[in-house]
């Protein structure tokens, strides 16, 4: 299993190995398509599967970074606030002392959630370009895949029509499953339970 740390990296090294799989598939004869392993091609679709809900939750652990980075900022001015208000008491100043400690909280807050906002919007992007690769080898695969199948049953004969509805609905089967992936904390849980 990938560990959170290296997610991305190794969803980058399961796109390559597609990549270097098809490249280097034989090709049929007087044809563009190659003919590739089932088991190898559904092992690596498995591997990245893996690999996507780990590089989510690598993402999702950026956020809690950036959620504690809040909370640090947060307590940070409640204890200058707390110390500022000792102060005006013992120095009988208090009211200048107070509003200048509030003003350098109110400037720590802000501080805080804008990082904290910047390491969000970072993580989404981070996911969102991992899927989105993932999402567009996959398809060049499917139809690399298809175009070979069609190619096969040209020559046993059975014809491009009689081929077609059974590739047309492995699509469909395929692209209905990878429709349901998400960067949605909760759709990740469910993959990691194991429902691919």
């Amino acid at each position: 299993m990938t560990t959170r740390a290296d997610a991305g990296d190794d969803l980058l090294r399961i796109l390559d190995e597609l990549d270097e799989l098809v490249s280097t598939a034989r090709t049929l004869p007087m044809s563009s398509s190659a003919i590739v392993s089932r088991q190898d091609v559904l092992e690596l679709i498995d591997r990245a599967r893996q690999a996507v809900p780990t590089a989510v939750h690598r993402a999702e652990e950026i956020v809690a970074d950036a959620d504690a980075v809040l909370a640090q900022g947060r307590e940070e001015s409640r204890r200058i606030v707390a110390h500022a208000q000792e102060e005006a008491e013992r120095l009988v100043a208090g009211e200048n002392i107070v509003r200048m400690a509030n003003d350098r909280a109110d400037a720590i807050i802000s501080t805080a959630e804008e990082r904290a906002e910047r390491l969000r919007h970072g993580a989404d992007d981070y996911s969102d370009r991992s899927l989105a690769a993932l999402q567009a080898e996959i398809d060049k695969l499917a139809e690399q895949v298809r175009a070979g199948r069609d190619a096969l049953a040209a020559r046993l004969g059975t014809g491009a029509d009689d081929a077609a509805p059974d590739a047309e609905r492995e699509r469909q089967e395929a692209a209905r499953h990878f429709a349901g992936w998400s960067v949605d904390p909760a759709a990740t849980r469910n993959w990691t339970k194991g429902g691919r």
